[in-house]
């Protein structure tokens, strides 16, 4: 089946069982989102909401939160798609006429990466003038700063030289025709802003709301500075990407958008945006960001309006996220092909955890790789990198642990590095965009002694954490390698106490968090560990001292990282709205 178009996938995940009509009237704040934070959790269908309170549009969720529908859209499994690309592209190189005939996929998919103008698109069969308040933009999270819109493909292009970039930025809604433009660090809107700020050049972009899960997955992609994703979309659809001239604008627009929003960003003008819920798990402060001013709205004659939540995981973006690493993670082996693999945790809102397995070809060569990656695009926003031989799953955590357990020794495989860029949507060092790094290497080393791999019974740690500290309200070891411990507060305290304890052996890493953490499940675990810590301040070890000015560590590492004073608050549904979707339950799905 052709799939242009977000209401052709629809369609299709209809045809496949994957998708449910939900007639039942619903509200756009809140209700909504517990819904498909509760069907994503229980494995359900796509959601189609066909009457939101206030509004005439439906509103679709959860169109790509599974593994099967990410499947569906891209006609083959995302890790098989990936792998054939690294091969025709190691293959490439010289190219050779045969290659052709040998990768026939790839090379029709490279084909389609042209994308093709016509001139009657179904994204302008209407045009209105703009007013956002017909549309049934949700809002997620009871803090919200107002209402979101959580899937937007903005369109931008460099003022130098006319290059396109399509990102994916929250839209807060400030009034009918006006919205925040949250161009977070490393995004290529925000870089084309600042050439535009830099020539005082009229900024005009546009920005695509529901489109084939094709260009959607290529917008959300961390594509290389430079790289079209209209392009890499017509590669993943294996069909040409369709566009149009815009009606106010000077760009093309996608022609099969179920809304198309065309305006200027003013170059001097800064508006308060959020506090927003984010994919951290936590709200993200209010702050300054750039003003979308529309033009104009252009949508199909019967649009559906699509929205995304993003939080605690996990959401839907954990599906997105893991099937654009998929395709393009091993494309790094161009550039690095001492790199087996590597892996971005969901979990821990990617940025935050990074496992790369490294097939060593010298001594240290691992941490060369790691300080490199830090330096590339997307990935530099990583906070924390494990590096662990090729021979280890870099997506299996227990795994990584073992390997930690077996080849980790701080006084020669640890670095921290302070003061640098970090996610904007970090907290943990308390200044937007500045905080610290860490780098693990626990890939094997041959030259060293095998590091001594005894530990205590589990009966044992039951009696040294009531004797330790009293105030550890509940522990779970993982793996011999990471005992994490709950505690009310003063975390850094009782993590300190723990590392410096000569009776506990075993644990190669401590860890402290909060009484809201489930440490009885590990993607909660590593969420809550995390997501919570910086690594300049919350790190300690057993031993610590300068050798000049580097500094040495040995023993146990612990990790400080329970939810502090400052911190923003965690993401949590209002108990009157949980209690309300609990009621209605059975009758969405009548």
């Amino acid at each position: 089946m052709r799939i242009y178009s977000l209401q052709d996938f629809i369609r299709y995940l209809e045809k496949t069982g994957e998708l449910i009509r939900i007639k039942t009237e619903v509200d756009a704040r809140l209700e909504v989102v517990e819904i498909s934070i509760r069907a994503l959790r229980e494995g359900m269908p796509a959601l189609l909401f066909e009457n939101v309170r206030g509004f005439r549009f439906p509103l679709a969720m959860n169109v790509l939160a599974s593994e099967k529908r990410i499947e569906l859209a891209l006609g083959k499994h995302p890790d098989q798609l990936g792998n054939e690309l690294i091969t025709f592209m190691e293959e490439a190189l010289p190219p050779k006429p045969k290659l052709f005939f040998k990768h026939p996929g790839i090379v029709k998919r490279l084909f389609c990466t042209l994308p093709k103008t016509i001139a009657r698109p179904p994204s302008q069969q209407v045009i209105s003038n703009p007013n956002l308040n017909e549309l049934p933009i949700t809002t997620s999270w009871p803090e919200d700063g107002g209402r979101f819109i959580t899937l937007p493909q903005v369109f931008t292009c460099d003022p130098r030289t006319g290059k396109r970039n399509v990102g994916m930025y929250r839209m807060q809604v400030f009034d009918e025709k006006t919205t925040g433009m949250h161009w977070q660090i490393q995004k290529g809107g925000g870089f084309h802003y600042y050439q535009a700020k830099k020539m005082q050049k009229e900024f005009q972009i546009a920005v695509a709301l529901g489109t084939d899960p094709a260009l959607l997955l290529a917008t959300v992609a961390a594509l290389p500075e430079g790289i079209d994703e209209v392009m890499f979309s017509g590669f993943l659809r294996g069909k040409r990407t369709r566009m149009a001239k815009g009606k106010t604008i000077s760009m093309l627009v996608p022609a099969d958008a179920e809304f198309i929003l065309e305006g200027t960003v003013h170059l001097s003008e800064l508006r308060m945006e959020g506090p927003f819920g984010d994919h951290f798990g936590h709200y993200s402060n209010a702050a300054e960001f750039p003003v979308f001013h529309i033009n104009v709205i252009t949508h199909r004659r019967n649009p559906i309006y699509p929205a995304t939540v993003v939080g605690r995981p996990p959401m839907e973006d954990k599906y997105l996220g893991n099937a654009t690493q998929q395709i393009l993670g091993p494309l790094i082996r161009l550039i690095h092909p001492e790199i087996h693999d590597l892996w971005a945790y969901y979990e821990a809102g990617f940025h935050n955890l990074l496992v790369v397995s490294v097939e060593e070809r010298y001594r240290k060569e691992a941490m060369k790789t790691a300080l490199s990656v830090m330096g590339e695009g997307q990935l530099s926003l990583t906070k924390c990198i494990i590096t662990v031989s090729e021979d280890v799953n870099p997506r299996d955590f227990h795994a990584v642990l073992k390997a930690i357990r077996e080849n980790f020794d701080p006084a020669y495989d640890f670095i921290m590095i302070p003061k640098v860029p970090l996610d904007t949507l970090d907290f943990t060092s308390y200044k937007m965009n500045l905080g610290s790094k860490m780098i693990i290497d626990a890939t094997r080393d041959e030259s060293r002694n095998a590091i001594q791999k005894d530990g205590l019974r589990l009966s044992d740690f039951e009696r040294l954490m009531k004797i330790i500290d009293t105030r550890i309200m509940d522990w779970k070891i993982l793996d011999e390698t990471l005992l994490v411990v709950t505690v009310p507060d003063n975390g850094k305290e009782i993590v300190a106490k723990l590392t410096k304890s000569p009776e506990i052996i075993g644990p190669k890493i401590i860890a402290a968090v909060s009484p809201d953490v489930n440490i009885h499940d590990l993607e909660q675990t590593i969420w809550g560990i995390f997501t919570r810590f910086d690594a300049e301040r919350d790190i300690v070890f057993t031993q610590e001292k300068l050798v000049g000015v580097s500094p040495i560590f040995r023993g146990k590492m612990g990790i400080d990282a329970t939810w502090k004073t400052g911190y923003p608050l965690p993401l949590v549904m209002p108990d009157e709205i949980i209690d309300k979707v609990n009621k209605r339950w059975d009758t969405y799905w009548k």
